[in-house]
């Protein structure tokens, strides 16, 4: 998890839209559309989210993806991981070895156990990922539901529609 990218945001983003369709397929592309993203970034996306069980896709006119599992079995921490790979926070050059003092052979005490700045590292890297492991997407799509005014939801639903239809006119 070397720091995490614009794609978690996006994939965040367009996953909360798809709690809301459950069942009903949205498209890639329709969800850049709709948030005014990089439909091409997205493409990379999801890809990545289908392949960490995530999101399921379906081909056709009517085809798209759709949550794989409830919002309450997605944290925030398989997200990330999905779109970032499991990389460490901290990549520790073992500098401590390297002091000029020790005239290219440092002492044992010098680099016995781990760093004492990795171990750090290591712990705030524990906390951070405990902390996105303990947040679901249904949480954040609570907060968003509290937020938004319940006119909204009939506004998007209703401009997915239109999407939907458009496409299926257009390969007719």
């Amino acid at each position: 998890m070397a720091h995490i990218t614009a794609g978690v945001e996006y994939a965040l983003h367009c996953l909360l839209w798809l709690v809301d369709s459950p069942g009903a397929p949205l498209s890639s592309r329709d969800l850049a559309d709709f948030q005014g993203i990089s439909p091409s970034f997205l493409a990379k996306v999801f890809p990545k989210l289908e392949k960490a069980g995530i999101v399921a896709s379906s081909e056709g006119v009517r085809g798209g993806y759709r949550l794989a599992k409830r919002p309450e079995a997605i944290s925030v921490l398989a997200v990330v991981d999905a779109i970032e790979g499991e990389k460490p926070l901290f990549d520790c050059q073992e500098i401590r070895g390297r002091c000029a003092a020790f005239g290219g052979r440092p002492p044992a005490w010098a680099t016995k156990g781990v760093c004492a700045i990795h171990a750090v590292m290591l712990r705030a890297e524990k906390a951070m990922r405990d902390s996105l492991e303990s947040q679901t997407l249904a949480d954040i799509a609570g907060t968003l539901e509290r937020k938004m005014p319940p006119e909204f939801s009939e506004e998007v639903r209703r401009w997915v529609e239109e999407r939907t239809e458009a496409r299926i006119r257009g390969k007719a």
